[in-house]
């Protein structure tokens, strides 16, 4: 791990105003800010990130930024709250329950009871030829050195959303859920606070796969807002080579609004298949007015994946993701039926 600046912010402005004072007289992103740590110390230690300067925000006031409430628009969550307490907050368990689920099946026990959720969605990828500085060949390590798993091992990489620079696969799990139910994000920047779509959170890698966010230097993640609606029939799937603290081969968060037997409102996203949280409005689009059946759902899963581009180890990606799309559908309809 290579030396760093280490400051303690008091509150959000301060730590904003710091960090918008170092990072334009620095190439790339020297400064960072310090929650959990979970990912970031990770990749220090692995020297895939250097930054000059760590602000610790762990102390910011928890009542403002780590915190879960009601409020008239739906519900806020604080960028800092853990997601433990996220997961086990007893009205999203209760009115969103793929917010809740996607954090249960993420990371381990002693990750979960650290990590905070505005870290969370901006971890990075696990491609290892990403995370070993030994391959020289990463554009989102050195930008213009080209992409090794385009021809190397890419059994974990993504076929939605890539380019011929990247084809690094998102590894989050709760973005799904926050994707699918329109989620804004309030951010601090040091033009002031400003509220951004999820949606439009995370960038496609097209020519700047190192570009991965929309976010500027100095930004500063404070809250999450999901709009209110009857998103009680929702669900998180994953499916992963293992049982336990393992990232997602494939995965679906679904929310379903049924008014008797047809869709009134659906709301799909797709993990572990894409460069980024990834949200199949074509699937939606197609399965109102319909009847949530086996013959219906085998169609939506198909249109969710109509734009894969597989490669020779990832290809096995396209069924398993229209299988467990499928699982998650079926299972989603027959919640309180």
């Amino acid at each position: 791990m290579r030396p760093f600046a280490y400051i303690r912010a008091e509150d959000a402005q301060s730590a904003v105003h710091r960090a918008s004072i170092v990072a334009p007289s620095h190439i790339g992103n020297p400064v960072q800010y310090l929650g959990g740590g979970t990912t970031l110390l990770d990749l220090m230690k692995l020297d895939v990130m250097h930054p000059t300067t760590l602000i610790d925000i762990s102390a910011l006031d928890p009542a403002r930024y780590g915190h879960v409430e009601k409020i008239a628009s739906g519900v806020r969550i604080g960028a800092l709250a853990r997601m433990a307490d996220v997961a086990s907050d007893p009205m999203l368990v209760r009115d969103y329950p793929v917010v809740t689920e996607a954090l249960w099946l993420a990371a381990s026990p002693q990750l979960r009871n650290m990590a905070r959720v505005g870290g969370n969605v901006l971890q990075r990828t696990r491609c290892s030829y990403f995370r070993d500085p030994s391959f020289v060949q990463c554009n989102k390590r050195n930008p213009g050195s080209g992409c090794a798993a385009l021809d190397g091992y890419n059994r974990a990489h993504a076929i939605l959303g890539t380019s011929d620079q990247c084809i690094a696969m998102y590894p989050g799990d709760w973005a799904q859920a926050l994707i699918a139910l329109d989620t804004t994000v309030e951010v601090l920047g040091s033009n002031g606070a400003r509220v951004v779509p999820f949606a439009a959170l995370h960038r496609l890698p097209g020519h700047t796969p190192d570009v991965e966010t929309s976010l500027a230097p100095g930004d500063l993640i404070t809250a999450f807002v999901i709009p209110g609606g009857p998103w009680r029939r929702s669900l998180y799937r994953k499916i992963r080579d293992r049982e336990s603290y393992e990232f997602a081969l494939a995965s679906a968060a679904v929310a379903l609004d049924i008014d008797g037997d047809l869709v009134r409102e659906a709301r799909i996203a797709l993990g572990g298949v894409a460069t980024v949280p990834w949200r199949a409005t074509a699937a939606e689009v197609f399965l109102r007015g319909k009847r949530v059946d086996e013959a219906n759902a085998k169609a939506a899963a198909e249109i969710a994946f109509a734009g894969a581009q597989t490669r020779a180890h990832n290809a096995y990606k396209l069924r398993l993701g229209q299988a467990t799309l499928v699982r998650a559908l079926l299972e989603a309809k027959e919640l309180f039926a």
